[in-house]
């Protein structure tokens, strides 16, 4: 079992920086990167971010209230994200062996989930293959099946799946080009970032109007893209494949938040879900787009700790 590399951080002031960061070498090679937030002994949960994001991906309200909370909240790289390795899983239910081996390697056994967007469907395979494990999760705005009898046409993912099959073959050039892209966008990423917030939906741009949310973003995807981005290509591919276990078939609570304005994953997608998790519930927050999901999460982080009482 390989022990967590804790290496210093470095955050903007506006930020509450992580507790520490680590890379763990899971077995042949490959490495997967993280950082945790909260009490060291706090009760540990999961956290999937969205697409593209990384490990600093986390709202500042969220991590100012952790200790209140009890909670340590881990932030897990995907590979092609930050510190963790191109690598494309056969299906979305192949990430429970690098979360598995990860979970083992900081020695906890009981933990909760929450995703945001494209982590959604992460956060769903490992409630479905961790069940004995895990306590209970919270999806934000979580991407929904493509295909399937648990699938809801419409949204982001349906529009972008015709490309799929050539994102899965070009995934690494691609990669190059948008870690690139961010790079040279660096010196003017303020301005940059307020004119492209504005042609968001009205719900989006209030969540990006929060300084201390813009501060996120902006440190988390400059920070996330050294050293390239594959990551939400290899997102999409797995999207719009089988995601080899049915929502039926997940036996923890499954919380649901989802923006009744949301054009990247309808209503409709999100309603279908939790109608397909046999303990589930749905949140609709009136007039949010898909960033509202930020808004709610420390309420989902609470409903996660609510079915795991001190």
């Amino acid at each position: 079992m390989t022990s967590p590399e804790h290496r210093p951080t470095a955050e903007p002031t506006q930020l509450t920086p992580p507790r520490v960061e680590a890379v763990i070498a899971l077995p042949g090679g490959r490495r997967i990167g993280m950082a945790e937030y909260g009490p060291a002994r706090g009760r540990p949960v999961l956290w999937f971010h969205g697409t593209p994001g990384g490990r600093h991906q986390i709202p500042e309200s969220l991590r100012r209230s952790l200790h209140d909370h009890d909670a340590r909240v881990i932030v897990v790289e995907r590979p092609g994200y930050g510190e963790s390795t191109h690598h494309l899983y056969p299906a979305m239910r192949s990430i429970n062996e690098d979360i598995g081996y990860l979970m083992d390697a900081l020695e906890i056994e009981r933990f909760g989930v929450a995703a945001l967007s494209g982590g959604g469907p992460y956060a769903l395979a490992v409630s479905h293959g961790h069940g004995d494990r895990v306590v209970a999760a919270a999806i934000l705005g979580g991407v929904a099946p493509h295909i399937g009898p648990e699938s809801h046409a419409g949204g982001l993912v349906s529009a972008l799946a015709p490309v799929a099959g050539l994102a899965r073959v070009t995934s690494r050039p691609i990669g190059a080009a948008l870690g690139l892209v961010v790079r040279l966008m660096d010196p003017v990423k303020d301005p940059v970032f307020r004119a492209t917030a504005k042609v968001f939906p009205p719900g989006d741009q209030a969540v990006f109007g929060i300084p201390e949310m813009q501060a996120m973003f902006l440190h988390d995807i400059a920070r996330t893209a050294r050293g390239g981005l594959p990551g939400p290509v290899l997102d999409l591919v797995l999207f719009t494949r089988d995601w080899g276990f049915r929502l039926a078939d997940v036996r923890v609570p499954v919380h649901f938040w989802q923006g009744d304005a949301d054009p990247i994953v309808t209503l409709e997608q999100a309603q279908r879900m939790a109608e397909a998790v046999p303990d589930s519930s749905l949140s609709v927050r009136p007039g949010e787009s898909h960033l509202g999901g930020f808004a709610a999460s420390t309420e989902a982080i609470e409903a996660v700790l609510d079915h795991w009482p001190i």
